[in-house]
């Protein structure tokens, strides 16, 4: 972290002009500004985790610039959760995550806006095409973060990772009009927590020399993997901070807690050997909807599976995959989670193969419950290349595939809903929460 003596043995950066100075200053010598990055470790340091700050939110800000001073919520329905919200609404207690009647309870003058996936998932590409320009090391976590090594880009750059890093959020606020914090450290674990020390608009630093001493003051759910389970049973055996980990022998932390005893060993330490790996192994791609209301006829929910369906296939071709099991996910109205599965003969990226093959694990469940949520998806993915192969026992299927490819053309051209079929049709959809998970 900064906050060293003027003058000191540091390094500092000036995050609006970019200047660098070999000792620590609380102002830039050239510009005045006073947000001054001071650390002894600052030049030295090269893995960084990138968050973008209240990203839903500020993008409904960013396009519609009457809800800046407003609490923004992305969400909705009676039934559905946070997405996320603004730092206003922040103020307020509202969290993700948190039930929508609960954070209206909170912030009743909120304003309460609708997920809209594809605009969030365009600027999420955006600024990931930005990363990408700064190093092929690039680790997604989600839609609006990720970590990244610049170790050995100095050259190329002629920067030092903290003064690049600078110049891509002064870049993402410039050119996509939303904010992004940046932790920089020397391994991922650190890196993540240093990235939530001081939003929106942060840039903090954990640097070798001062990890042990950071740590020791944190609590123990900042470790990553330490849930609100293991978070009991630790505060049961009087551990509540991470240094009284440190003083623990590892061996002791083994025989009491296993595989996770090992890790708060390693994590307390501040020891983090993963490297960031450039391309994550997606296991599966899904959509999923949370009803307003239960439904249980097969007339509302087969509409819901064909579009569901539609948008798994539209993901699939989009990154040139295929899925070799369609999963069928059910929430009942009593929150019990229903998962069927079926493998296929070979992998497919149809929505038409989707939508049938969920068809008939739905069926065999309608009659006798009702459900509050709904989700089709693939999993055992691989390349597209051996998807659909002819299937001789359905000569249909191939007309079906030529009809499915000109309507992908027709929607690239005219839009989602530049074709739709009679049984998805917005007349005769139920109203719904849409929310889209990937795994």
């Amino acid at each position: 972290m900064s906050g060293t003596v003027e003058g000191a043995s540091s390094k500092t950066l000036c995050r609006d002009c970019l200047a660098r100075y070999d000792v620590s200053l609380s102002r830039c010598r050239a510009c005045g500004s006073p947000r001054a990055i001071q650390h002894g470790e600052l030049f030295e340091l090269a893995i960084a985790h990138v968050d973008c700050d209240a990203f839903y939110a500020a993008i409904e800000k960013r396009d519609d610039p009457s809800l800046a001073d407003h609490a923004v919520i992305i969400g909705g329905g009676k039934r559905g959760v946070v997405s996320t919200c603004c730092y206003v609404a922040r103020i307020k207690g509202v969290r993700s995550a948190m039930p929508m009647f609960k954070a209206r309870q909170l912030c009743p003058e909120a304003i309460v806006i609708r997920p809209d996936m594809a605009k969030y998932a365009a600027v999420g590409r955006d600024v990931r095409a930005m990363m990408l320009e700064l190093t092929p090391a690039v680790e997604p976590l989600s839609i609006d973060e990720a970590f990244l090594d610049l170790s050995g880009t100095e050259r190329l750059h002629h920067a030092p990772p903290a003064a690049v890093l600078a110049a891509f959020a002064q870049r993402v606020e410039r050119e996509i009009g939303i904010s992004v914090s940046v932790g920089l450290s020397h391994n991922k674990f650190l890196a993540k927590i240093a990235s939530d020390l001081d939003k929106p608009r942060g840039f903090s630093v954990l640097g070798r020399n001062e990890t042990m001493a950071f740590l020791a003051r944190q609590k123990v759910s900042v470790i990553w993997g330490v849930g609100a389970a293991m978070q009991r049973r630790l505060e049961k055996d009087g551990i509540a901070t991470i240094g009284q980990i440190q003083s623990m022998e590892e061996s002791v932390l083994a025989r009491r807690y296993g595989a996770m005893g090992l890790r708060l060993a390693q994590l307390s330490q501040g020891h983090d050997a993963r490297p960031v790996k450039s391309e994550r192994e997606a296991k599966s791609i899904s959509a999923e909807t949370t009803f307003e209301t239960d439904l249980a006829l097969e007339g509302e929910l087969m509409p819901v599976l064909r579009r569901l369906s539609e948008k798994v296939s539209a993901r699939l071709k989009e990154k040139m995959l295929a899925g070799q099991t369609v999963v069928l996910k059910l929430k009942t109205s009593d929150f019990r989670t229903l998962t069927r599965s079926r493998a296929l003969s070979d992998p497919t990226s149809l929505a038409d193969k989707i939508f049938r093959n969920g068809r008939e694990l739905l069926l065999k469940e309608i009659g006798g419950s009702s459900y509050r949520l709904l989700g089709i998806g693939v999993s055992e993915l691989q390349d597209a290349a051996r998807a659909d192969p002819l299937d001789l026992l359905d000569p249909e299927a191939g007309r079906r595939a030529q009809v499915e490819e000109a309507i992908d053309r027709i929607r690239a051209k005219f839009g989602a809903h530049g074709v739709d079929f009679g049984l998805t049709f917005e007349a005769g959809k139920p109203k719904k929460r849409e929310g889209d998970t990937r795994i």
